[in-house]
């Protein structure tokens, strides 16, 4: 790791509370938020709509987009610069040539904002979705053994009339990770060769995402998780195919080649997916996020931290009594899902838990699909944290025993 400065001890969320929490949103650092107000206070300088200010704006676009890209090893021109997560999936996906009868096949660990989102296009475009089951998989198997069940499981599911797989990289409940390069080989063989979203919310910043983003049609991603930007900024890594066949879909000047006229022709790039007027400083602010984190490390070795704390984390829960972790060995990454269990081993009440460990000034999450507690540790974590949480919820358990 790097010997600079901690990125922990430019956080202020941290100060005061013991932060599990980095897959619903990452603390921002005090840097990228001065980065911000003062990327704010440099237009306001050169005044918001002059001439002088285009070539800055540029500036910061350009960097941001460069920054996604590397991280996702494609060119700039395969990155389009979104709001979060969502728009990435559903901008381009409802761009694309659906026919009636086209079948969507997704993995039931998806977001459920994904799932609706691809509802509503099968709905409209009188499409067929079906599920490819991976939840039992996961919670059943090693993550060695788990990509060639994946892809056993998807050699079943898939149907003549397959269109598109819609498959997380880091499932955001279990914390297991896709074969994402494995299931775009096999897809290549299908008949269809069917599209492949990826939804990379909990994977970008988290773990090394260049193989898989470089070979998805669309990998959509936020930088206000683990990436710990501001939230209001994230991108989407399209395929060069994608990019021959799909059209815009929610249309603005920032579609178009020359913003001047309505008769322009769309971006031939993934620009043609971004829209209009968005907050310049969230990409100096993300800019910032993403250098700090890189100063921790590269992202195999912050990876690979995740994967220390995370294993010290599920350990404790395997000596802890009642606790069940969702997965059978240490995650592959920094999320951690379990549960609590009484005596007679019926499921504490994880909202309860979540109440009480926040009243202690600790952090984590319950997720309802399925029904557990999820701790997430990043790179920005403590042995000492872990430690905490650990001793917490041994208290907890005590206490109700």
């Amino acid at each position: 790791m790097s010997a600079k400065r901690p990125v922990r001890e430019l956080m202020p969320a941290l100060a005061g509370k013991t932060y599990f929490n980095y897959g619903g949103q990452g603390p921002l650092p005090s840097p990228s938020l001065e980065a911000m107000v003062a990327c704010w206070r440099t237009i306001q300088e050169l005044g918001p709509f002059t001439t002088a200010v285009w070539p800055f704006i540029e500036a910061q676009t350009v960097a941001v987009r460069q920054a996604l890209a590397t991280l996702c090893g494609v060119g700039p021109h395969r990155l389009a610069l979104t709001e979060n997560v969502t728009s990435g999936c559903v901008l381009p996906l409802w761009g694309l040539p659906w026919q009636r009868g086209d079948e969507l096949l997704l993995g039931d660990c998806e977001h459920p904002g994904v799932v609706a989102a691809c509802q509503e296009l099968a709905r409209r475009k009188a499409l067929r979705v079906s599920v490819l089951p991976v939840l039992e998989l996961c919670c059943s198997n090693t993550q060695e053994a788990l990509e060639a069940l994946v892809l056993e499981q998807l050699e079943r599911a898939l149907t003549p009339n397959t269109r598109l797989v819609v498959l997380s990289h880091l499932l955001w409940n279990t914390g297991s990770i896709m074969p994402i390069a494995a299931v775009a080989q096999r897809l290549q063989q299908h008949s269809n060769q069917p599209w492949l979203l990826v939804d990379a919310a909990q994977s970008m910043g988290s773990i090394p995402v260049d193989e898989a983003a470089s070979v998805a049609d669309i990998y959509a991603f936020t930088g206000h998780k683990w990436c710990c930007g501001p939230e209001g900024l994230g991108g989407v890594a399209l395929s060069e195919r994608l990019l021959e066949v799909a059209q815009p879909t929610l249309i603005g000047w920032r579609s178009l080649r020359h913003e001047s006229t309505a008769a322009s022709s769309f971006h031939h790039d993934a620009r043609r997916f971004e829209v209009a007027t968005s907050c310049v400083p969230l990409a100096s602010g993300l800019t910032c996020s993403l250098d700090l984190l890189a100063a921790q490390g590269s992202p195999q070795q912050r990876h690979q931290r995740c994967r220390q704390l995370a294993d010290r984390l599920w350990r404790g829960l395997q000596a802890l009594p009642g606790a069940r972790t969702l997965l059978n060995q240490p995650p592959p990454a920094g999320l951690v899902s379990f549960t609590l269990h009484d005596a007679s081993g019926r499921q504490r009440d994880t909202a309860g838990t979540v109440d009480a460990l926040g009243r202690a000034g600790i952090w984590i999450r319950r997720l309802d699909q399925p029904d557990c507690l999820r701790a997430c540790v990043h790179v920005t974590t403590t042995e000492a944290e872990v430690d905490h949480l650990l001793q917490a919820l041994t208290a907890l358990q005590q206490r109700q025993a």
